[in-house]
C-alpha cells in the first residue's frame, strides 16, 4: 500500500488543503505546530475513524460545523479513495463514510468501512475488534507513544506484544482452559452429589418388584371373589325381573280397566247428547211446520230491489250534474267580480291607450252585475233541486237496504223449511245410536270385572317383589364393596408400577451422569496437565523465536545509531536490556538522544518482526515516523540516513522540524501556518 493524496477540509488548523504524496522517502517539515502531525492523524482517522477515548472536537476546526477527510491509497495498482465526514452537534460526531473501490462508490456504516478497509489490508480477522494496534506499530506510531510500550511494566508490554503479534490466543486460551476446568470440577461435584443415592434407589427399586408380586397375587383372590359376587347379583335379577313381569301384567290389567271405565264415561256423555240432539230436532220440527211460505214473494221483492237501484243510480248522476253547473256559475260569479275590480281602477285603455271615460265604465259595470244577478238566481234554483234529489236518494237507499233484510228473512226460511226431511232421519239415526251404546257400556262393564278379576290374583306379587328387590340390593352393595377392594389394589399396583417406572428413569438418567462425570473428570484430569502444558509450551516456543528475531533486528538497529561501546539486547519480558562495557544501564539514566534511539530500534525491530510474522499485510511498504530524532545528536542525526536506506520500503513518511533530515530524502513537503491556519507551501 502506499497513499497518494490527502484532501483535508476543516481539519484543525486546515480550511482547505490538498497533499500528494509521491512515492519514495519523504519529510513533511515545518515548524512546531504548523500541522504536520495533523497530517498524520488525518491519515489514521481515514483508516479507522474516531478510537476509543478520541474525541471528535480533537480534530474539526474551532468554529466549524463540519469538516471533512479524502484519502487516496493504492493497493497492487488498484487506486482507492476513502471519504469521512464529522459533524457538530451536542458534541462532534463522525458523520458519513464512503470507500471508491473498483469504480464503485459505496455508502457504509463506521463498522461496515472498518472492517473492509482491514479486510483490504490484509489484517488478521481478530484484529477486527481491537484497535488500529496493527497500524500503530507498523505503520505510524504518534511520537507521545514510541517510547510508552518500553517504560510500561514487564507484564503490561508483554501482553501489549501478545496481542501485536496476534498469540494473545495462547494466554486467552490457558485462561479460558482454567476457567473451563474450575466449571468442569463444579459440575464434577455437582452430579456426584446428584447420583449419590443410586444405590439406594437400586434396593428401593427392588422392594418395589417385590411388592408387585404379592400386589398381583391379591388382585387374582378379588377378582375370583368379585366373579362370584357378580354371579350372585345376576341370579337375583332374574328371578327380580320375573316378579317384576308379574307386577307389570296387573299393572296391565287395571290400566286396561281404567280405560274401559273412561270409555263408559264418553259412552254416556254422548248418550246425553244424542238425547239433547233429538229434543232440539223435534222442537225444530214443530216450529216448521207451523210456518208458511210463498216462494213468489222472494222473486217480487228481489225485482222490486233491482228497480230500486236502477232509480238511485239516475238520481246520483242529476245529483253529480247539479253540483256540476252550480259549480261553473260559482266560478263566473267569482271571475266576473274579479273583472269589475280591474274595470273600476282602469284609467286608461290598454290597446289604445286613451283615458277611459266614467260613463263607458259604468256602462260595463251595469253588464256585468246583471251577468251575476242572473247567475245567482240560477244557482239558487239548482239548491233547490239538488235538495230534493237528496232527499229522494236518502228515500230509495233506505228502501233498498229493508227490502235486503226481507229476502234475507225469507231465504233463511226457506233453508229451514227445505232440512225438514233431513231432520225427521236424523232423528232416526240418533235413536240407532241410543241403542248401541246401551250395548257397548254394557259390555265395558262386563270387561271391568273380568279385569278386576285377573289383577286380584296378581297383587300378591307386589310384597314377593320388594323382598326380591331388597335381596338384590343387598348383593350389589357386597358386589360394589369386592369391586373396591379391587380397584385399590388394581390402583396401588398401577401407582407401584408407576413408581418403578420413575425410580427406573431416576436411575437410567443417575446412570447416564455418571458417565457423563467419569468423562468430565478424564476430560479435567487431560486439559489440566496435558493440555495446558502443550499451549503454554507452543506460547513458549513462539514466544522465544520472536524475542530471538525481534532481539537480533533491535540490536542491529540500535547499533546503526549509537557508537559500538553501546550493546542491547531483550530479555524473557522483552525488556531492552543496554550494556556499555559490561555493566547494565538503566534506560531511565541515558540521554535523550540514546532513549529515542532505543525507542526508534524498538519500533524498527518491532515493525519488521510483524510483517515477517504477518506477511500478507498490505502496509508493509510503508512506514510514517514522527519526530523519531528527538534529542539526537549531530552524530546521531548522520547515522539515521543509513537507517532510512536499510529500510527498504516504498513508502516513508518522516515528520521532522530537522533541517538536517531533508538531505536524507528524496522529496520535501513543507507546512507553514499563519493567523491560525495551515497551507502547504511546497
Amino acid at each position: 500500500m502506499i497513499i497518494k493524496s490527502l484532501k483535508l477540509k476543516n481539519i484543525r488548523s486546515y480550511k482547505n488543503a490538498e497533499i500528494n504524496f509521491p512515492v519514495g522517502s519523504t519529510v513533511l517539515a515545518g515548524d512546531i505546530g504548523s500541522g504536520k502531525t495533523t497530517v498524520l492523524l488525518a491519515i489514521e482517522f481515514a483508516f479507522f475513524g474516531l478510537q476509543p477515548g478520541q474525541k471528535g472536537n480533537s480534530l474539526l476546526r474551532n468554529g466549524e460545523e463540519e469538516g471533512s477527510i479524502i484519502l487516496e491509497i493504492e493497493i497492487n495498482d488498484r487506486p482507492i479513495i476513502i471519504e469521512r465526514g464529522l459533524k457538530r452537534g451536542k458534541t462532534v460526531n463522525q458523520t458519513e463514510v464512503s470507500i471508491t473501490y473498483e469504480g464503485e462508490k459505496k455508502e457504509m456504516s463506521i463498522n461496515e468501512a472498518k472492517n473492509f478497509i482491514l479486510q483490504l489490508l490484509s489484517y488478521p480477522k481478530e484484529f477486527a475488534k481491537k484497535t488500529n494496534i496493527l497500524y500503530k506499530f507498523t505503520v505510524y506510531t504518534p511520537q507521545e507513544e514510541m517510547k510508552q510500550i518500553i517504560l510500561e511494566s514487564p507484564e503490561t508490554r508483554l501482553n501489549t506484544l501478545r496481542h501485536i503479534f496476534g498469540i494473545d490466543k495462547y494466554k486467552r486460551i490457558e485462561d479460558n482452559t482454567e476457567l473451563f476446568t474450575a466449571q468442569l470440577r463444579e459440575s464434577i461435584r455437582e452430579y456426584e452429589g446428584r447420583i449419590r443415592d443410586i444405590e439406594d434407589l437400586k434396593k428401593k427399586l427392588e422392594n418395589k418388584k417385590a411388592n408387585i408380586e404379592t400386589l398381583n397375587q391379591k388382585v387374582v383372590l378379588e377378582k375370583n371373589e368379585f366373579g362370584k359376587k357378580k354371579e350372585e347379583r345376576k341370579f337375583l335379577e332374574k328371578e327380580l325381573e320375573e316378579v317384576n313381569q308379574k307386577i307389570k301384567e296387573k299393572e296391565k290389567y287395571e290400566r286396561e280397566a281404567d280405560k274401559a271405565r273412561i270409555m263408559i264415561v264418553g259412552k254416556k256423555e254422548m248418550f246425553s247428547n244424542i238425547k239433547k240432539e233429538k229434543e232440539m230436532l223435534t222442537k225444530q220440527i214443530e216450529e216448521i211446520k207451523k210456518v208458511t211460505l210463498d216462494f213468489n214473494q222472494i222473486d217480487s221483492l228481489q225485482k222490486e230491489k233491482l228497480e230500486r237501484e236502477k232509480e238511485r243510480e239516475e238520481k246520483n248522476k242529476e245529483y253529480m250534474d247539479i253540483v256540476g253547473q252550480t259549480s261553473s256559475l260559482n266560478s263566473k260569479i267569482i271571475e266576473n267580480n274579479k273583472l269589475k275590480s280591474q274595470i273600476s281602477s282602469l284609467q286608461f285603455c290598454p290597446t289604445c291607450l286613451q283615458q277611459v271615460a266614467q260613463n263607458y265604465k259604468d256602462n260595463v259595470l251595469n253588464k256585468f252585475d246583471e251577468e251575476i244577478i242572473k247567475s245567482k238566481k240560477l244557482v239558487e234554483a239548482l239548491e233547490q233541486n239538488k235538495n230534493t234529489i237528496t232527499e229522494k236518494i236518502d228515500f230509495l237507499k233506505t228502501r233498498v237496504l229493508e227490502l235486503d233484510k226481507k229476502i234475507a228473512e225469507l231465504r233463511i226460511l226457506k233453508v229451514k223449511i227445505e232440512s225438514l226431511t233431513e231432520k225427521e232421519n236424523r232423528i232416526l239415526d240418533l235413536e240407532k245410536q241410543e241403542v248401541n251404546l246401551e250395548k257397548d257400556m254394557t259390555l265395558l262393564d262386563n270387561q271391568i270385572l273380568s279385569l278386576k278379576e285377573a289383577a286380584s290374583e296378581l297383587k300378591k306379587f307386589e310384597s314377593v317383589y320388594e323382598s326380591k328387590n331388597k335381596d338384590l340390593e343387598n348383593a350389589f352393595k357386597q358386589e360394589k364393596y369386592v369391586e373396591i377392594r379391587l380397584a385399590q389394589v388394581s390402583k396401588e399396583i398401577e401407582l407401584t408400577q408407576k413408581e418403578i417406572k420413575e425410580i427406573e428413569v431416576d436411575i437410567e438418567s443417575k446412570e447416564k451422569l455418571r458417565e457423563k462425570m467419569n468423562y468430565l473428570k478424564e476430560l479435567e484430569e487431560w486439559l489440566s496437565s496435558e493440555f495446558l502444558n502443550l499451549i503454554s509450551f507452543t506460547e513458549k516456543n513462539i514466544m522465544l523465536k520472536l524475542r530471538e528475531e525481534f532481539s537480533k533486528l533491535f540490536n542491529e538497529w540500535f547499533n546503526t545509531l549509537v557508537p559500538e561501546s553501546f550493546s542491547v539486547s531483550l530479555d524473557e519480558d522483552f525488556t531492552p536490556v543496554i550494556q556499555q562495557q559490561d555493566f547494565e544501564l538503566d534506560y531511565a539514566y541515558l540521554s535523550g538522544g540514546e532513549r529515542t534511539a532505543i525507542a526508534l530500534a524498538y519500533r524498527l525491530s518491532l515493525n519488521q518482526t510483524i510483517n515477517s510474522l504477518l506477511s500478507k499485510m498490505k502496509t508493509k511498504d510503508i512506514v510514517i515516523l514522527d519526530e523519531p530524532t528527538d534529542g539526537f545528536s549531530d552524530q546521531q542525526l548522520d547515522k539515521m540516513r543509513d537507517v532510512l536506506n536499510q529500510l527498504n520500503i516504498k513508502q516513508l513518511i518522516i515528520v521532522s522540524h530537522e533541517a538536517k533530515i531533508e538531505s536524507f530524502v528524496q522529496n520535501i513537503i513543507k507546512f507553514k501556518k499563519e493567523d491560525g491556519s495551515t497551507r502547504v507551501v511546497s
